[in-house]
């Protein structure tokens, strides 16, 4: 289904791109652990602006786990059109994608023609 600019060395270093970034994504995510924890409302304990400080913390965790899931996702279907031998071809037109542009990013759907 690949035309010459797929072949299997290419295929494997993208599939090996991915699942690196996959595995660095995990261990992002394990590191984070606690961070969206629930901030304590008692500003006994805590003054007013360290718990503001807390919620936009949380705020921003919660945002980076909302990041790393939805590229982990990308990832993941990526793996499978390589399984399907779709990866590669543009969702809308068929054609190849560039492999410079799999290069940068692994989970692009479309050509560079068809996202224009």
């Amino acid at each position: 289904m690949f035309g010459l600019l797929m072949d299997n060395k290419i295929l494997l270093d993208l599939e090996t791109q991915i699942n690196t970034e996959l595995e660095s994504l995990n261990e992002e995510e394990k590191r984070a652990v606690g961070s969206e924890k629930v901030v304590l409302l008692d500003q006994q304990s805590v003054g007013r602006l360290s718990r503001m400080d807390a919620l936009q913390m949380q705020a921003m965790a919660r945002a980076q786990k909302d990041r790393r899931n939805f590229r982990k996702i990308a990832l993941k279907k990526s793996l499978e059109r390589i399984k399907l031998n779709e990866y590669g071809l543009c969702i809308v037109c068929e054609e190849e994608i560039n492999i410079k542009r799999l290069k940068v990013n692994p989970t692009v759907l479309q050509c560079i023609d068809c996202t224009n």
